[in-house]
């Protein structure tokens, strides 16, 4: 175990630790109130998210044993059975906050989608790989594209926008990173702004969106205060007061007003406002540095890598942090639509911090395999 530790990413491992315990512990802070009103206990969020997160430190360590050339064999089986989720819970899922997104298994919710966007990075990174001499045919360059656009639009039919969306974003950015030829890249560009055309055109000339009212109220998010009683500016207003209470820095651990209910999503997508709010603007900055360094890092194996599979698995966690951080924090300053997406390492959610986990465990793994491959380089 200490011989695999020593060959991992050591900043990555650290700053990954730090900001999953900051996380557990802004989720006991944050939660406090809610859990105490639907359970009795103002530790329930707390109980749950640990109990993941230690399950989630032992499947680290057993990815790390696992080459990722193993991976070759189950990697359609992953997709079919994410697919089949997905159909699933569209067929019989019980409705949770307007989404049919979870099966559940006592209290513990499962979201099949949040594994989804796992999978498309595996699937793209192992399909190029297997691939990477026929890069010029478009059938096979566009099967990864194909198969995120299945992940997408089952999740969008739940209806999740949020993490359609990043499902949709880590399916593009994968394909354009890739050594995909350019002329393919440039038809199936030309090929999606037509069908973006086309589907524009029908919702003009038909007036029906394919949005539901919900996710259409999202996209009037400016000025939120303006509509403080509304479902349009309430919660996103209430982000804006807890970052404005907070100090440049301070050091206040349970003082947050906003946790008191105003937030209804403190402990998850309105985490950020309460970290402002407690623990001062700085520590917000610090917070957002931090998501910065991670990601770099984690580019940076990927770039070290020896082969295509390695490099984009590595590219394609990168991308999925990066999107959630983005969208998570530009809804909540109002400079985007708010779509409900958790903020990496600090936001509750079983599934969201088990695919997380998995995702940093093969960036890891790549990184050992890295460090096997120049040590047998330099022996020679």
């Amino acid at each position: 175990m200490i011989r695999i530790l020593n060959k991992m990413d050591k900043t990555l491992l650290i700053l990954s630790i730090f900001m999953f315990v900051f996380g557990l512990f802004m989720i006991l802070d944050a939660s406090s109130m809610r859990s105490f009103l639907s359970s009795g206990s103002n530790t329930t969020y707390f109980t749950k998210q640990l109990v993941i997160l230690i399950g989630s430190f032992i499947l680290f360590f057993i990815i790390m044993r696992i080459p990722l050339k193993k991976y070759n064999s189950i990697i359609y089986l992953v997709v079919l059975v994410i697919i089949f989720m997905l159909i699933s819970l569209l067929i019989s899922g019980v409705a949770t906050n307007n989404s049919k997104s979870w099966f559940y298994i006592g209290s513990f919710g499962i979201q099949p989608s949040e594994f989804a966007k796992v999978a498309i990075i595996l699937f793209t990174a192992y399909y190029y790989n297997m691939n990477i001499r026929k890069l010029d045919n478009i059938v096979i360059c566009i099967i990864p594209l194909i198969v995120g656009a299945i992940f997408t639009l089952l999740t969008l039919l739940q209806p999740d926008g949020g993490t359609g969306l990043i499902l949709f974003g880590i399916t593009v950015m994968l394909f354009y990173l890739s050594p995909v030829n350019k002329g393919i890249k440039v038809k199936v560009t030309i090929s999606g702004l037509i069908f973006l055309v086309l589907v524009l055109f029908l919702i003009v000339v038909t007036g029906k969106s394919p949005l539901s009212k919900m996710q259409q109220n999202r996209f009037n998010y400016l000025n939120p205060c303006t509509r403080y009683q509304e479902d349009t500016g309430y919660q996103v207003c209430n982000g804006y007061i807890a970052i404005n209470s907070g100090k440049l820095f301070s050091i206040e651990p349970g003082n947050s007003k906003q946790k008191f209910l105003y937030l209804p999503e403190a402990h998850t997508d309105f985490i950020f406002p309460i970290i402002v709010e407690e623990m001062g603007l700085l520590t917000g900055i610090i917070v957002i540095i931090i998501y910065m360094i991670i990601i770099l890092r984690i580019i940076f194996i990927g770039q070290k890598s020896y082969n295509l599979r390695n490099a984009i698995i590595c590219f394609g966690v990168a991308g999925y942090i990066f999107l959630h951080v983005t969208i998570n924090l530009t809804g909540i300053l109002g400079i985007l639509p708010l779509t409900g997406v958790p903020l990496p390492f600090l936001s509750y959610g079983g599934s969201f911090a088990l695919s997380l986990v998995v995702g940093l465990s093969l960036v890891q793994r790549v990184a050992i395999e890295n460090y096997n491959f120049a040590k047998k380089r330099v022996l020679k």
